[in-house]
């Protein structure tokens, strides 16, 4: 791939799509949400963990953005173009799974900075979605939250066939008793509808849920549905400073088990 003069235009981009986010996050969001960790039960609440980031490392990903881009930190840019459309097809439509949306961000940026993705570029980047390893303190923190006798679920954008195969290959599988995804939906989070849905479908009350997630937006959302929420400071993750508070703010897995216990094991 050739970068063209057009890479001049990054910076602002940049700034334009993060400012697009939080924009378009904020308005997602419903203005009569539910009052926020309101269990219905004395069970511990059930785990849902966010994978993308929260779980699955895609700096994986930055080898095949060097060879396609020359740079691999346009993977930070391709990530937040596809979650700033997920919100707008949520807005406006009309719906795409996340896949598709993550196919036509690729495009989008090239098309931004002048280069030529190549075909096998494109497929490489795209299929490394599904073989993302996951972060080494998620196994261990999962088999210890299991052990205490939590229920774990994931809740995800991705399409139901992609996150079996993200879960597959990273090995964590086993660790989830249910897997759900936005595609039921037609709502990407941090629409309210994801949260609820999956509440549904395990027949509990919204409070009875707790979201894991390393994304200010995604924490926000939860906490606007209703559930209780924790938030896993990855490195250049932070909250929203202006949205709810989670009551867990930890810096990775191991301190995030240690903290469910002392809040959530005895309810």
């Amino acid at each position: 791939m050739t970068p063209s003069h057009a890479n001049s235009a990054v910076p602002s981009r940049r700034t334009f799509v993060s400012t697009a986010i939080s924009g378009v996050v904020l308005s997602a969001l419903p203005r009569d949400a539910a009052p926020q960790g309101r269990p219905t039960s004395s069970r511990p609440r059930i785990l849902v963990f966010d994978v993308n980031e929260t779980m699955l490392d895609i700096a994986a990903l930055e080898p095949h953005f060097a060879r396609a881009f020359g740079d691999p930190a346009v993977l930070r840019e391709w990530f937040s173009t596809l979650l700033l459309y997920s919100n707008v097809v949520s807005l406006a439509g009309p719906y795409a799974d996340f896949g598709a949306l993550a196919g036509a961000a690729l495009d989008m940026v090239a098309n931004a900075r002048g280069a030529r993705l190549t075909p096998e570029d494109r497929t490489r980047i795209l299929a490394g979605t599904r073989t993302l390893p996951a972060h080494p303190d998620v196994r261990p923190a999962l088999e210890r939250l299991r052990k205490e006798g939590f229920r774990t679920v994931t809740l995800t954008n991705s399409a139901p066939a992609a996150v079996a195969q993200q879960l597959q290959h990273a090995g964590l599988t086993e660790l989830f008793e249910a897997s759900f995804s936005v595609d039921a939906v037609k709502r990407f989070k941090p629409a309210a509808e994801p949260y609820r849905y999956t509440a549904d479908q395990l027949g509990v009350a919204i409070g009875d849920l707790r979201l894991v997630a390393a994304h200010a937006w995604d924490i926000v959302g939860a906490l606007q549905a209703g559930c209780v929420a924790a938030f896993v400071a990855r490195p250049g993750k932070v909250l929203y400073p202006l949205g709810p508070q989670p009551d867990i703010v930890v810096p990775d897995f191991r301190a995030l088990v240690d903290q469910i216990l002392a809040r959530d094991a005895g309810r």
